[in-house]
């Protein structure tokens, strides 16, 4: 069949290799990007280290950062992109689950599958 490559151990290396950098390349740019905008808002204002202060409730919950994000708000900004670089190897891991099924290597399947189960229960209980 023209155009369509086989799933061969190499061509899914090559093709998780791939996702893993531009998970990564875009994660850093947009942090990069959050903190060009934090800093040209807030860079001259004095830090107060008497107190910790910590991340605002806004900054605390997935919808919380999309809003700020949106808003073009430096530190949601910074918090989107960091989200996606935890995001990227879960996301991985997803892909592995997709590729060995199309190997049709059952157990490989069923390994990442439980990977990504762990993954995702750890990410969203805010455990491990």
């Amino acid at each position: 069949m023209r155009g369509v490559q086989k799933w061969t151990d190499q061509h899914v290396e090559e093709l998780v290799g791939n996702l893993l950098q531009i998970g990564v390349t875009v994660a850093s740019a947009v942090v990069l990007t959050g903190g060009i905008v934090y800093l040209k808002r807030h860079g001259l204002a004095a830090p107060e280290y008497h107190a910790f202060v910590g991340a605002p409730s806004d900054l605390r919950s997935f919808s919380g950062i999309l809003g700020e994000t949106l808003a073009f708000h430096g530190r949601g900004i910074i918090q989107f992109g960091i989200l996606l670089l935890i995001a990227t190897p879960i996301v991985r891991v997803a892909f592995a689950a997709t590729a060995f099924g199309f190997q049709r290597d059952r157990l490989y399947v069923v390994v990442a599958l439980i990977v990504l189960t762990v993954l995702i229960f750890s990410f969203v209980s805010g455990q491990g």
